[in-house]
């Protein structure tokens, strides 16, 4: 299994973790990812991070695709590739409707619709056996729909670029995560739980046969995994507790709140409606509060060092098994990057 580290989105004040990156690094940690959700952008962040590190691939969990044309995107991709000596690693996703209607003020439409044609274009532009043409649902290029001169033409990226990018995918429904194996060389599960992978495993088996039948070791189930480290292990649970209250509670409307569906399917339905109901009322720290330390305790990492070398047995054994590749270290201090380093690498 590999570890990469999650330096996340900005806050009001936004600062790079850059101990945590530089020493993640020093450890011999495979990855470092930026994230963007409606403020810092990923791309600016990952472009920092590459300029600042020598070997540490980075990524994107995750370029939000309403954000940027797919044409777009590969340029970007190819570039900090490029740049960076092929370290750069792109990750995407389809992000939710609020964000992308209420932030970027584009329909949000069909979300596999959109990554299929995302990742074929991409695929295209970087494979460079003809120039461009794609006429999808979604993106027609060239463009040939209202307000067309009739002048655009197939073109070639100007960049040679590796053809063999790796492209990650963010997605938590069984469509999405079929998706992913279909067409993409990895998948960001916002959580997992090492000893379920009842849950990912099949969806995962039944996108690779329809992609042509790639090995499951071809494919990459990178999850966050939250980790807090602190001897009082009800301190430890507190940032994991917020967080996933924020995405089951309030990231999305009723019946179309992703994070909220997948907490049941993890095994939490009641609790997760009532961290919605209260967080849509406003009362977040009630909301949190109904979290279950269960649910923190399966997916995350929390506690007493001892208490998270005794549950890095679990993950040991998924990556053992091969139903996880990465596993991506979230809000980890230097402490607890040396601490997964020592026992997993």
């Amino acid at each position: 299994m590999k570890l990469g580290f999650v330096a996340g989105y900005g806050t009001a004040q936004f600062t790079l973790p850059m101990e945590q990156v530089l020493e993640a690094e020093r450890l011999g940690f495979d990855s470092v990812w930026t994230s963007e959700a409606y403020g810092t952008d990923a791309v600016s962040t990952a472009a920092w991070l590459l300029a600042r590190t020598t070997r540490i691939r980075v990524g994107t969990a995750i370029m939000q695709m309403p954000a940027r044309t797919p044409t777009c995107a590969a340029m970007t991709a190819m570039t900090l590739d490029a740049l960076s000596g092929g370290r750069f690693l792109l990750g995407i996703g389809p992000s939710g409707p609020r964000v992308v209607e209420g932030w970027y003020g584009v329909p949000y439409g069909k979300p596999l619709t959109r990554t299929r044609e995302y990742i074929d274009v991409i695929r295209q532009i970087a494979a460079r056996r003809a120039p461009l043409v794609h006429q999808g649902e979604i993106y027609r290029i060239p463009w040939d729909g209202p307000g067309a001169s009739g002048l655009g033409a197939p073109m070639k990226s100007i960049l040679h670029a590796d053809e063999h990018l790796k492209i990650y995918t963010a997605a938590v429904t069984p469509k999405g995560i079929e998706c992913a194996a279909e067409i993409a060389d990895g998948v960001f599960p916002i959580w997992l739980n090492p000893e379920r992978p009842e849950l990912i495993e099949p969806h995962v088996a039944a996108g690779l046969a329809r992609g042509g039948g790639r090995s499951r070791a071809a494919f990459d189930v990178a999850p966050a995994v939250p980790i807090s480290l602190d001897d009082d292990l009800e301190r430890a649970r507190a940032p994991v507790r917020a967080h996933m209250a924020l995405y089951i509670g309030g990231m999305g409307p009723r019946g179309r709140n992703f994070y909220h569906d997948y907490a049941g399917r993890l095994g939490y339905a009641d609790a997760a409606q009532r961290i919605q109901d209260l967080y849509l009322a406003g009362k977040r720290d009630a909301a949190a509060a109904e979290v279950p330390n269960q649910l923190i305790d399966d997916v995350a990492l929390v506690g007493p060092a001892a208490r998270i070398r005794e549950r890095l047995g679990a993950w040991r054994e998924a990556g053992r098994r091969g139903h996880v590749g990465s596993m991506l270290a979230g809000g980890a201090t230097v402490e607890a990057l040396r601490l997964l380093a020592e026992e997993m690498l």
